[in-house]
Order: structure tokens, then sequence, then C-alpha cells
């Protein structure tokens, strides 16, 4: 693999969706017989050890940089909708199938598409909106049982 591989919001698009595959099936099997929400706070206590021991091995701790109130406001609600979203996950994984959980929460896909173009002023390109509707449809597809 190239240097430059690791700076191409590509590889670590595909990497993210591989992880988060994997998240679904690990989280299915380890919600199992108990409480969706303590499993959610061990996830993320999991989450966080793992990112702090990255920024130690990697010395991101050492200067961080300054932080706008700005950024802590958006960092804060994002931590916040992150919350929201696994309590959500993990309640749907305990309730569901992971085959079925996982591509209605793909829906974000959709709704970041809508909510950047609201919000952003993003413009997707008419490639971009099929895109954006087949992800829907998909979605609709695998969620309503034939």
């Amino acid at each position: 693999m190239a240097p430059d591989s690791f700076n191409s919001w590509q590889l670590w698009a595909v990497l993210s969706a591989v992880f988060a595959a994997l998240t679904a099936i690990f989280a299915k099997v380890g919600v199992e017989g108990i409480n969706s929400d303590l499993a959610t706070l061990v996830r993320t206590v999991i989450v966080l050890i793992a990112l702090t021991l990255i920024l130690l091995a990697t010395g991101q701790l050492t200067h961080p940089g300054p932080i706008t109130a700005r950024s802590w406001l958006f960092l804060l609600l994002s931590g916040l909708g992150t919350g929201a979203s696994w309590l959500c996950y993990f309640r749907a994984l305990k309730l569901g199938p992971a085959t079925l959980v996982a591509p209605i929460d793909k829906l974000s896909v959709v709704l970041v598409a809508l909510f950047g173009v609201a919000f952003l002023g993003e413009r997707p390109s008419l490639n971009g909106w099929l895109g954006i509707a087949l992800i829907s449809a998909g979605a609709v597809l695998i969620a309503v049982k034939g």
C-alpha cells in the first residue's frame, strides 16, 4: 500500500464501513443476556480507553492545539448524538436481527445527505442523488418482510 493511501478519505471510509459491519455482528452477540444500555456503557468505556491509548502512543495528547468554543459546542452535540445513536442501536440489536437493524441504521447515510443539503449548503450531483435514492430503497427492501 502506497504511503499516500493513508491520506485517502476513500480508504478510511471503507475501513469505517468494515469496522461498522463488524461492530454490528460483535454487538449483536455481546448484547445477548445483558441490558442494552449497560452494553452501550461497556462499549463506550472500551472506546474511550482505546482512543486514549492511541492518542498517547502517537503523541497526539502532548500538543493537542487550541480548541475553540464553537468546536467544543459542536463536539459536545456530536457526542450526545453518538450516545443517543448507540443507545438506540444497541436496543434495536437486542430486540431484532442484525441483518435488519444495520440496514435501517444505515439510513443515516441518507439523512446525512439531506442534512448536508439543508444545513451545510452541500449539493450532491445527479449521481449522488441517485445513490441516495438507491440506499433508501435498499434499506426499505431489506427491512420490509417479503
